[in-house]
């Protein structure tokens, strides 16, 4: 792989490609995604059973699509030990941070005679969404927990799942475990795009759900965007990213293997190293072509380092952290000898991943932190999944006659400027009121 000095234009033009790929659609996918949603809405389960029958299981039937009691029991025998260990630690661990961001209900007395404050409530009802294991891939359990988890914190009361069956009609008893372990009973055998459809409008089966979370193929994102606005979601999120910033205390085979850990996610991946230490990128170099050479995705992961990858050697980790904020990552990584040292300076990354023994995969399944996060340079503007996306917050406000007479004025001279009479009018006909 070649390296690139920065600062200079070839260093620029592959920082530009990287931090301004955003996230496009092609329009053919956008219209094939509409009409499934307008079917759906249209057709209820009728639809649901079309499209689960010609894309997953054949033999699916209507009473089929919810997953039964004895399924779960079944899948309680069908996993091991370690596995169920596994589990319980990340579960646990993941419910220990989520906890810390549960907000609460607060009231002040703001001014003589004003009472305001804030009212927080969950949604009534929400949707985790997970990914089917075709293809030789294996379930993504670890989005069961990073979605279930800080919806069961917020207090969702309805809260149900879906993911594609296997051929057979099942869904893979992992998958039923993790569901039954972090307390959703209620899992639904609906897929893709229609299955999105499906939890935004309600079918005879499926419930209307207040937000959606959890990722997907094109089809789940570009469904997902569609119905952002009717429906919650978490957020619309592009391929995977990782900056790895690095000084001379770093280990080059860890950096290859954690670029190479993301690259394999996708062609439009992105994974970039940035140091200081011309040595070290020399040798990361090296390193990413030896470990790359017997991945099973290799020609996937080659391609995501030739598009979208790079090595580049800057003046010092002051201006590698600069070029971070300007790419906004997903991922984080700081293998640098005194992590929290640059803290302060970071203002935009999805998650940020500190010291030499901190791979993003910790975070990816056990450490905690949600590992759902803004693609494709949103970290500029939004935040992970939290116990916030399933939460609203109300505003409120009380006056007394007193108060209101006092800043009456105020109120009816900017509705005055803004032409509004009406607005003036609420406001003027309780002055009048007052003795």
């Amino acid at each position: 792989m070649d390296i690139l000095n920065y600062p200079s234009a070839e260093a620029d033009k592959r920082i530009d490609a990287i931090a301004r790929r955003g996230l496009s659609f092609d329009s053919d996918d956008i219209r094939a995604v509409s009409e499934i949603l307008d079917d759906v809405r249209s057709r209820g389960d009728a639809a649901l059973l079309d499209y689960t029958r010609r894309f997953d299981a054949p033999e699916m039937s209507q009473a089929e699509l919810a997953v039964d009691a004895k399924a779960f029991d079944e899948a309680e025998e069908q996993v091991d030990e370690s596995f169920l260990n596994a589990l319980d630690r990340a579960a646990g661990q993941i419910e220990n941070f989520h906890r810390r961001q549960l907000k609460n209900s607060w009231f002040h007395a703001a001014r003589p005679g004003v009472f305001l404050g804030q009212l927080v409530n969950p949604v009534n009802a929400a949707a985790v969404y997970v990914p089917g294991a075709k293809g030789g891939m294996t379930p993504l359990v670890s989005s069961v927990l990073m979605g279930a988890i800080p919806a069961q914190i917020a207090g969702v009361r309805d809260l149900v799942m879906a993911t594609p069956p296997r051929r057979d009609k099942t869904v893979s008893p992992h998958l039923l475990v993790a569901a039954r372990r972090v307390g959703v009973d209620t899992v639904y055998k609906v897929g893709s795009a229609w299955a999105i459809a499906g939890l935004t409008f309600g079918t005879e089966t499926l419930p209307r759900s207040d937000v959606i979370v959890g990722p997907g193929n094109i089809y789940v994102t570009i469904a997902k965007k569609l119905v952002a606005g009717t429906v919650g979601i978490d957020m619309v999120a592009g391929p995977s990213e990782i900056l790895v910033i690095a000084d001379d205390s770093a280990n080059p085979e860890f950096i290859a293997a954690d670029l190479l850990s993301q690259a394999e996610h996708d062609p439009m991946s992105s994974a970039l190293l940035i140091t200081n230490s011309r040595a070290l990128a020399e040798q990361a170099a090296r390193e990413l072509e030896r470990q790359l050479e017997p991945l099973a995705r290799k020609d996937i992961a080659g391609q995501s380092l030739a598009d979208y990858g790079g090595i580049m050697v800057v003046s010092d980790i002051d201006t590698a952290i600069s070029l971070g904020n300007r790419i906004a990552p997903e991922h984080l990584e700081l293998l640098v000898a005194s992590p929290f040292e640059y803290l302060s300076l970071i203002q935009n990354a999805g998650a940020v991943f500190m010291g030499h023994f901190t791979p993003e995969p910790m975070g990816d399944y056990v450490a905690g932190p949600n590992h759902v996060l803004p693609t494709g340079g949103t970290a500029r503007f939004s935040s992970a999944l939290s116990v916030d996306t399933f939460m609203k917050q109300s505003s409120l406000i009380c006056y007394s006659e007193d108060a209101m007479g006092r800043e009456a004025e105020d109120v009816i001279r900017l509705a005055a400027v803004e032409g509004l009479g009406a607005h003036a009018e609420s406001v003027r006909v309780r002055k009048k009121s007052r003795p």
